[in-house]
């Protein structure tokens, strides 16, 4: 089992976001947080959207500050909205998160998450998408949900754990986890194969 596979390694979380913490905490896996340190997130701007997850995740890793100890493994992950080959990053304001809300009503989006895991000899990075697909917005919904949850962390103004998920959206097609910003099944598996399989 990969709990017993972790026992004499250390699992460092880089990231800043909470959904990510809880995650990896909801799927039993032990780890500690990574200090903070700087990343300048940019990416090509002829590259693919849906190859910008990774890229940034690739970016991260490649920024920790210090060399990893032979027992450690280092997460990183970047998650992107994507509507019509366009990224909605996270909203500055109130009027962009309306705005952004606006244009994933009644639509389906793409949500990708690149995730790297990084060890002192070895790197594995994957990407996973997930469909999402919201019923008809009215305006007053919007602004409720702008106002009582101010989704200005979040990219595409919304997170899918919030009461917008359960109130707006129809159906998914692909992991649910994914859209709160980790594919936590997909790195389960990948772990377990960098650790040697089943």
């Amino acid at each position: 089992m990969l709990l017993d596979k972790l026992k004499n390694k250390r699992l460092i979380l880089a990231s800043h976001s909470p959904r990510r913490r809880d995650l990896l905490a909801g799927c039993g896996l032990p780890f500690t947080l990574a200090d903070s340190y700087e990343v300048e997130e940019v990416y090509p701007p002829e590259m693919p959207s849906h190859e910008v997850p990774q890229y940034l995740a690739q970016l991260k890793s490649l920024a920790y500050p210090r060399p990893l100890a032979a027992d450690e493994i280092l997460v990183t992950a970047d998650t992107v909205v994507i509507l019509d080959d366009r990224i909605l990053g996270k909203p500055r304001d109130r009027e962009m998160a309306v705005e952004m809300l606006s244009s994933l009503s009644d639509r389906r989006h793409t949500v990708v998450s690149g995730v790297v895991l990084r060890t002192a000899d070895r790197t594995e990075a994957f990407s996973v998408e997930t469909g999402v697909w919201f019923r008809a917005l009215t305006p007053e919904e919007i602004h409720y949900y702008v106002d009582t949850y101010q989704p200005y962390d979040k990219a595409g103004a919304y997170g899918i754990q919030e009461w917008i998920g359960y109130a707006g959206i129809e159906r998914i097609d692909g992991s649910f986890y994914n859209v709160m910003g980790l594919p936590i099944q997909m790195l389960y598996v990948r772990l377990e194969e960098m650790l040697g399989g089943r």
